[in-house]
């Protein structure tokens, strides 16, 4: 399996994006790409090439699911592990996110201390 070193994260809120490039390129070490909507995912995620992409579940316009589905339909990136982040984790909603074919669904709020080391672990789950 090759190391991750490029993650796309997408997600609406400017804070939100704020405080996870933070996490992980100043703890993680990797190179972030921030998108603030599906549609911008869509248009930079061939060019970024990345190894992953965190996708937030509640966007306007363009949800997570519906992003995620629009991603697999490019063929140099169908197959970029991807997994959500959402606040959104009754059981229920968990178990639907996760039958979409994703690592694994992360909680927020998130820690962002953890993050990095959070996306390691599910990485090498895979």
């Amino acid at each position: 399996m090759k190391p991750l070193k490029k993650i796309m994260y997408v997600e609406d809120e400017a804070d939100i994006r704020q405080i996870a490039q933070l996490a992980l390129e100043a703890i993680g070490g990797f190179e972030v790409l921030l998108c603030e909507s599906g549609q911008q995912a869509l248009e930079q995620a061939v060019a970024f090439e990345p190894d992953m992409i965190l996708l937030d579940v509640m966007m306007p316009g363009m949800d997570g699911p519906t992003t995620l589905a629009k991603l697999r339909e490019l063929p140099q990136i169908s197959q970029v592990p991807v997994a959500f982040m959402t606040a959104k984790v009754q059981p229920d909603e968990v178990k639907q996110l996760l039958s979409l074919r994703v690592l694994d669904v992360i909680a927020k709020p998130f820690d962002p201390m953890q993050l990095s080391t959070l996306i390691e672990k599910i990485w090498n789950q895979q």
